[in-house]
């Protein structure tokens, strides 16, 4: 395990290595594990978080400060970061937690992160702490629109589209997989005057509806700046989520909590 790649990609080097191992240690692994830290990392994360949006949006109160925060720290976001840093390669898992794919599972990789965070903390404080939440945090914020953050998928593909004059899109369940105990749902999203079809998966019927929206709205996006009118069909063409690669979230109910990374059929958007 290459320890100074991970800290590279943190920005950060750890004076006490063993405060680093006991954060990418999980419960399954041994009994010298992370939950302690994760407990501490997430409120440096919550206090940190919180002191960057106050900073930067000025004219915004109390309860939309509350939905971005939300937003940023919440289960999803917190994964997509642990991908861009490739820190399930580092996981240290139970044999169990190995077979099962426990270094892919969301919450097992963003539990580690905020343990991470909590390790940072204790090796040299928070000031450090921040610095590395900083990093994460800024250029995200950057890229997105504090009006539509914390807004899901699904209701922001239907304002688009409303503002549009276009109808609502269609979901479709085209395909389970797995066991009933981890089932994954594979959603079809249609927006038939654009000509797109696209898919999204996800551990509930609704993380998978979720998924495909979120897609959905990134090539409608696309298509409606190629087009100056919505009945001219876009070409085809992929997209992209913006903060994170093609993933699969492994959510077990259909809650409000239910988050999915899109993924595209064959790896690719598809468009009719």
């Amino acid at each position: 395990m290459n320890l100074q790649l991970l800290q590279t990609r943190l920005g950060y080097t750890f004076q006490t290595d063993a405060l680093l191992l006991q954060a990418l240690t999980h419960r399954s692994h041994s009994s010298l594990h992370n939950e302690r830290l994760e407990f501490l990392g997430d409120s440096i994360l919550n206090c940190v978080v919180a002191s960057i949006l106050y900073e930067r949006y000025l004219n915004v109160d109390e309860g939309d400060l509350s939905r971005l925060r939300a937003n940023l720290v919440k289960q999803q976001s917190l994964y997509e970061i642990a991908q861009k840093l490739e820190l399930s390669q580092f996981l240290r898992l139970g044999e169990g937690e190995l077979k099962s794919g426990g270094f892919r599972r969301p919450s097992i990789l963003a539990d580690t992160l905020e343990a991470i965070l909590g390790a940072i903390f204790l090796d040299t404080g928070f000031d450090s702490a921040a610095k590395v939440i900083r990093a994460f945090y800024i250029p995200i914020l950057d890229s997105v629109d504090p009006r539509t953050l914390g807004k899901d998928a699904k209701t922001l593909l239907q304002e688009f589209l409303q503002a549009k004059k276009i109808s609502l899109p269609q979901y479709n369940v085209v395909a389970t997989h797995g066991a009933a105990h981890s089932q994954e749902f594979e959603i079809e999203c249609l927006v038939p005057k654009l000509g797109i079809q696209v898919y999204g998966r996800g551990g509930s019927r609704r993380a998978g509806e979720q998924a495909a929206a979120k897609l959905a709205l990134e090539v409608a996006e696309q298509a409606m700046q190629k087009t100056p009118t919505a009945s001219r069909k876009p070409r085809q063409r992929g997209a992209q989520l913006k903060l994170a690669g093609i993933a699969t979230i492994q959510g077990q109910s259909d809650q409000p909590g239910d988050q999915a990374a899109a993924v595209a059929k064959d790896g690719k958007a598809v468009k009719q």
